[in-house]
This record gives structure tokens, sequence and C-alpha cells, in this order.
């Protein structure tokens, strides 16, 4: 069961509000979206969104990373890891079907909900908002197909590298050292998102460390070399 605590979250406290979805709301809509939407605190290794299960609403995050993944033969297929200003099932919601996959705190993780009847006004009363939803879903749809063929074409050792660069863009630059990213993830779901065996992305990751692509302090993956990346990948 998640754990959960509440926060009180304003939109315009937010970062990630002036790139966000809302942005495009006026002030009244904005003010009656927040009326009904609750926010809350997952701690890491809490599923909040479940594979299969109807959507009551969306889920929009504030602070943290979310893997979001589906169940496969025997392990799970991590899809991507989410960040803040990322909406969570609103594509679900809007074909009325289940869930396709689950989310999980890969950290402390700050999320605000809107219940679907707010979020489904919101829609229907701001063409702006639904002309946003609609360009974000297509350009997902555009991403993930893209992803999907280039990886299928790639090495596992260009697509390890692919990995490392698609994570050191969702998690950012954590370090006061320009260029340093703090990869904070179990190996397990590293290989994963590579789809490869753990024992090979170890492997991978020991050569690219030799090659000083990166470095590793505990299980924690530290980029130091995006360009060579890019070549590694064919990018």
């Amino acid at each position: 069961m998640s754990e959960k605590k509440s926060i009180d979250v304003a939109c315009a406290n937010c970062a990630s509000f002036r790139s966000s979805l809302w942005e495009s709301l006026g002030s009244a809509e904005l003010a009656r979206m927040e009326s009904q939407k609750s926010c809350q605190i997952f701690r890491k290794g809490n599923v909040f969104i479940h594979e299969g299960s109807r959507p009551q609403g969306v889920y929009c995050i504030h602070a943290g990373k979310v893997k979001i993944y589906r169940h496969g033969d025997g392990r799970d297929q991590i899809i991507k890891v989410a960040g803040p200003g990322e909406i969570l099932g609103y594509k679900a919601l809007l074909a009325e079907d289940v869930y396709p996959v689950s989310a999980e705190a890969l950290e402390e993780v700050h999320v605000c909900f809107v219940p679907k009847s707010s979020f489904l006004e919101t829609l229907f009363i701001s063409s702006s908002f639904s002309q946003k939803i609609l360009r974000m879903a297509c350009k997902e749809l555009e991403v993930m197909t893209e992803n999907i063929t280039h990886m299928a074409q790639k090495s596992v050792r260009e697509r390890t590298a692919a990995t490392l660069l698609l994570l050191h863009q969702t998690y950012g630059t954590d370090s006061a050292e320009e260029g340093s990213v703090y990869i904070n993830m179990r190996r397990e779901d590293i290989a994963s998102i590579v789809g490869t065996a753990t024992e090979t992305l170890i492997r991978l990751l020991a050569d690219f460390k030799q090659e000083n692509l990166i470095e590793t302090e505990g299980r924690k993956v530290i980029v130091r070399d995006v360009q060579q990346l890019k070549k590694v990948a064919g990018l």
C-alpha cells in the first residue's frame, strides 16, 4: 500500500509551471482547477498508479523522479523515467481505458492530483489547454516511435549509451561541477530500460568507466563526457 502525506503546492510556486500544460489557463480557470486538486508526498518505492486500474484523475509531478513501467513475463519493463512538470495518466483517462502502466517513486516524490471531473471540465472550457494536450499526446507518440525504431537498430552498447543520455536529460545537473549528472537508479532498472541482462549492463558500465565516459559512486552513475556518449550511441 502506498504511504502518502498531504502537502500544499500552489501552481504559481512550482518551478515547472511556466513550461507545463497549466500555464495556458487563465486566472479563473487555474483557480477553479487548483481548488479541486490535492497534493501528496510519496516515499521511495511507493506505487501510486497501478497497471490495469481505472484512472480517477491525472497526476502532475512537482518534485522527484518516477519510474513508469509495465509487467512483463516474469519481470517489469521500464518505459521511461518521468520528472517534474510531467503529466501522468491523461491518455488513459481521455481514452476511458485502464492504466496501461504503473508509476513508482524512485525517490521522495511530490505530486498533485487533479480529479477526472476537474480535468475534463478544464479541457472543455479552455481551447488553448485542449490544444496543448493534443500536441503533447502527438509529440509523445512521435518520440516513442522514434525511440523504438532507433533502439531496435542499435547494439546493446549503443542502447546503453543512449539510455544514459536519456537519463542524463531526465535527472538534470545535480552537481556544482558543470556537466556532472548523477543518475541514482538500481542497475536492474537501468538494464530494464536498455533491454538487456543486469550482468551485461554492469559490464558495459565498467567499460564506459574505463573509457572515462562515466564515473560511479555506489549505485550512482556520473556522466562525464556527453559528446563521446553521443558518438557511442550513434547520435
